[in-house]
């Protein structure tokens, strides 16, 4: 996103139906254990490249973070949670190769807590979620799923949370309070 201009206007997110979101992370427990904690570190950006040359697999949008100089994590952005499931047991992708690593030190008890791995995933349902973006390009979930002006949504937090795609409106699903 560097380099991307701020939009001189609010917007939100144009996503439709559910939302996949996956954070996945690590935590430097022991930083001059460099050699555990670095092929962990470099692992992440191999299976974001690997992502990216095969759109297929379902990864939408992801933003890089530090929470601090020892916890780096990834928000994600998913398709579906089952294109999720099936990039991580996949065994012709990176991800199935490097849990494998993991996997066997750990049994080999090679595993002495000098990097802490973490995920966490959600399937957030349509009306459980809402976004707003002032100046800003498109980010995080706009990125993924595009970006509207925010009247095409509502002005209004509560308005937006209410929001139905045609296809769910079309089907009769009520929203968060009834509409």
């Amino acid at each position: 996103m560097p380099g991307r201009t701020g939009t001189a206007a609010r917007t939100t997110a144009d996503a439709e139906g559910d939302v996949v979101v996956l954070l996945i992370g690590m935590r430097i427990n022991r930083f001059w254990a460099v050699h555990h904690w670095l092929p962990v570190m470099l692992a992440m950006p191999r299976m974001l490249r690997e992502l990216a040359r095969e759109p297929e697999r379902g990864l939408l949008e992801h933003v890089l973070l530090t929470a601090s100089p020892r916890t780096y994590y990834v928000v994600q952005y998913w398709e579906s949670k089952e294109k999720l499931y099936a990039y991580a047991h996949s065994p012709d992708a990176f991800h199935h190769r490097a849990w494998a690593v993991v996997n066997r030190k750990e049994r080999a008890g090679k595993v002495r807590g000098h990097v802490g791995l973490w995920h966490e995933a959600y399937v957030v349902p349509q009306g459980s979620y809402e976004s707003i973006y002032a100046d800003m390009p498109p980010f995080g979930l706009a990125a993924a799923h595009g970006q509207v002006p925010i009247g095409r949504r509502g002005r209004r937090a509560k308005d937006r949370f209410a929001y139905r795609s045609q296809e769910k409106a079309a089907a009769g699903e009520a929203g968060p309070e009834g509409t």
